[in-house]
């Protein structure tokens, strides 16, 4: 009988040994949705509709829904205890929702969604007394490739990163940003439809950084659809084109980046100049900060930001800059989950 179970947390059989070792800290949690038409073009490879799951008397999930359109690279996001984990749970078939649905292109998840799925959690899973090569062949068979498949799939990712000679390393031998690409490769080694990453340049140093997101985006150019998850906004601005901030078990913010970051903008530019300004620029009721060369102002709701920029260019000053100032999700992330505390 099929174990959804076994086949997202896997008993692993080292090699020269009769009893098996579950791999506990391998909780692979993964993302599955639904093929709906978006703009009349594109689909959606994940679907969650009014998802609900309760412990007890405590919600988790309350209600949450949101697509994740194909090929694209979506940000899930939310502070420790928003229910991101209960919700992965769910999508994983691990536990089930008790209301909702949840998708994966187009199809209810059922016993054969683990395949279809990628997932790389924070806490890396390997099996450390295991070869490289012996644990990646047997990761690539549990998810469906045969012998042959799984060893060709391995040489071609070695090959890419320059780590042919890793093939018989112990993975207990390899620094923390080894075991990254390892755990990387063990993730996309079977082609999935949909690839979740948690934290995925966790140990890296800057060239590998760039070596994993070069990776990251080559796939994307595939059609493979990915979910991202982190602590850093700095970089799901980077990355992600489209987020979802959880909060206390609710979908609380949900969209495009460019348009979320435009919903919560206030109407501030930044003007720099080529020489010093004069003193009676800040008393300007635009003004709400300035320095020896530079303004910031805040214009009213409906005001023509080419007004201000007329004036200082009638009063003689040379504009070098002109940039509106947007939020960083970072800041949309700190007030959006405040105010669910404020309320609550």
């Amino acid at each position: 009988m099929y174990d959804q179970k076994q086949a997202i947390c896997p008993t692993l059989i080292a090699p020269g040994r009769k009893k098996s070792l579950k791999i506990t800290n391998f909780p692979m949690f993964q993302f599955h949705t639904s093929s709906q038409l978006r703009n009349g073009l594109d689909m959606n490879i994940l679907q969650l509709e009014d998802v609900v799951k309760t412990y007890d008397k405590h919600v988790a999930v309350d209600k949450v829904s949101f697509n994740v359109p194909e090929g694209r690279i979506f940000g899930l996001l939310g502070p420790n205890g928003a229910g991101k984990t209960s919700l992965i749970r769910i999508i994983t078939t691990i536990t089930r929702a008790d209301e909702g649905r949840v998708l994966l292109a187009g199809e209810p998840i059922n016993s054969n969604t683990p395949t279809q799925i990628g997932y790389m959690p924070e806490e890396r899973g390997l099996y450390k007394k295991m070869k490289v090569g012996d644990h990646l062949m047997y990761l690539a068979q549990l998810k469906g490739l045969s012998k042959k498949e799984a060893k060709a799939a391995i040489g071609d990712w070695f090959d890419k990163f320059e780590i042919s000679d890793w093939w018989g390393k112990k993975v207990e031998e390899l620094s923390k940003g080894m075991q990254q690409k390892i755990q990387f490769i063990a993730t996309i080694i079977h082609k999935p439809k949909l690839l979740i990453l948690d934290e995925p340049f966790s140990g890296l140093d800057p060239i590998n950084t760039n070596l994993i997101k070069d990776e990251i985006h080559q796939l994307q150019q595939e059609g493979v659809s990915i979910i991202f998850s982190t602590h850093r906004m700095e970089q799901v601005e980077e990355i992600c084109e489209e987020i979802v901030l959880i909060n206390k078990g609710k979908n609380i913010l949900n969209g495009e980046v460019k348009a979320i970051k435009d919903q919560f903008k206030e109407n501030r530019f930044r003007l720099d100049f080529d020489t010093d300004l004069p003193n009676a620029i800040s008393q300007q009721p635009n003004v709400i900060e300035h320095g020896p060369n530079h303004v910031i102002i805040q214009l009213s709701a409906g005001e023509d930001s080419n007004s201000i920029l007329r004036y200082f260019i009638s009063n003689g000053l040379h504009v070098t800059a002109f940039n509106e100032i947007l939020p960083s999700l970072n800041e949309i992330f700190i007030q959006q989950v405040t105010t669910v505390e404020e309320v609550h």
